[in-house]
């Protein structure tokens, strides 16, 4: 027989990664209901370590997992000219996954409202009431939860049918520099003076953490992921030949994969089972921008459930999807080139009003400005012609890494 937990709670989050611990964060801040986090023992399940950025404003509750914050912001254009901005009251913010854990951990530890439990979930299905989740734990004995609601942030077994589908695949280096080479007060967001491949984009990203230290990664937009010999190659021409280092030493390194597609995520697995994260649609399709949109996710849910409504609003409006979806097709198809189109973007539009565009907060009237300073004829080509492609299942890909 299996035992069921005495201490059920009203929420129940699977998933120690940026969806599950934001929302468990959440909840537990706004005492929105009493959570279970649920993650996944140590061993191949849990993740490695990893950093995820967002640009942000003002205090907002992660400042004690925040290490690093930079006021300017940088691109450079394929023909060495850079483009520099500052996007105020935004500052573009990194948050270490093993930062943003403990802080998360520590509040759960603080409140008699919220609790961890590492364990292993083997399935979840509805039940009368809510759901329920059986477990293994660490020492092979089973256990089973019950709560109202159910907020999954686990990985799908596959991404569903799509028009277009890329992948934001990346691999980066924390170096440390002999000489002091960074500007610790500008990141570097998009750098397109690397070589560009054949089908997609690719460029060079460079947030400095001292005036020796920095993450540096090398970042391709396309249909398929590189070999580790060709992402350490294209990172030590991207360190060497272009920013110009000089003698470093890569201290410790980070790759990951994030799906760049129209697919429509299933939000819902069952009448009181969510999915959040990735999982659940929260990943911005022209961008790769995750952690920003599972912040304001998290802090919706969280207002549901405190007002008691039954309905989970989306991380993504509608209006910010189909803008996505012509832009990914027009990126896949070569109708306009990518290292133009957002080089330009930064040179034309005031940052602050860009950024809120990439994140999904714009005005229908921001956004009619913003899409008139982009190709109009390859853009309009592009969106007639969208409506009416067949959505087709691909090869899953493995899915994760750092996130922005």
């Amino acid at each position: 027989m299996t035992p069921r937990n005495t201490g059920d709670s009203d929420v129940l989050v699977i998933g120690g990664g940026a969806a599950g611990l934001s929302l468990a964060h959440r909840l537990t801040e706004d005492g929105a209901a009493t959570v279970t986090l649920v993650e996944p023992p140590d061993g191949p399940l849990r993740p490695a370590e990893r950093t995820w950025c967002y640009w942000g404003a003002g205090v907002d509750g992660l400042e004690e997992a925040v290490s690093g914050s930079w006021s300017v912001l940088r691109l450079h254009g394929t023909d060495g000219r850079p483009v520099t901005v500052g996007p105020a009251p935004f500052t573009y913010r990194m948050v270490r996954s093993a930062d943003f854990e403990r802080m998360v951990h520590g509040l759960l530890g603080r409140t008699d409202r919220g609790r961890l439990l590492r364990a292993t979930v083997e399935s979840v299905r509805g039940v009368p009431g809510g759901a329920e989740v059986r477990c293994t734990l660490p020492a092979g004995r089973s256990l089973t939860l019950h709560a109202r609601r159910v907020f999954d942030s686990r990985p799908l077994p596959g991404l569903p049918p799509a028009r277009t589908r890329l992948l934001q695949h990346f691999r980066g280096w924390f170096v440390r520099t002999g000489t002091d080479r960074f500007d610790p007060a500008v990141a570097d967001l998009m750098d397109f003076r690397v070589p560009q491949p054949a089908h997609g984009l690719a460029f060079g990203y460079v947030l400095p953490l001292a005036p020796d230290r920095a993450l540096v990664e090398y970042t391709e937009f396309s249909r398929t992921v590189l070999s580790t010999r060709a992402y350490e190659s294209a990172l030590g021409h991207y360190c060497r030949e272009i920013l110009g280092l000089g003698a470093f030493t890569p201290e410790r390194t980070e790759q990951g994969v994030i799906p760049m597609t129209d697919a429509r995520f299933p939000r819902r697995a069952g009448a009181a089972v969510f999915r959040i994260g990735t999982a659940g649609g929260a990943t911005r399709p022209a961008t790769g921008y995750t952690f920003a949109a599972v912040q304001r996710h998290s802090r919706a849910v969280a207002a549901t459930l405190r007002d008691g409504h039954g309905n989970v609003p989306a991380p993504h409006g509608r209006r910010a999807l189909a803008m996505d979806a012509v832009l990914l097709r027009a990126l896949d198809t070569g109708r306009i080139d990518g290292p133009a189109f957002f080089t330009g973007l930064f040179r034309r539009i005031p940052a602050e009003r860009l950024l809120r565009f990439l994140d999904g907060t714009t005005s229908p009237r921001e956004e009619w400005g913003i899409g008139l300073r982009t190709p109009v004829w390859p853009m309009l080509r592009t969106a007639v012609e969208v409506p009416f492609l067949p959505r087709r299942s691909e090869p899953a890909a493995r899915i994760g890494g750092s996130g922005r």
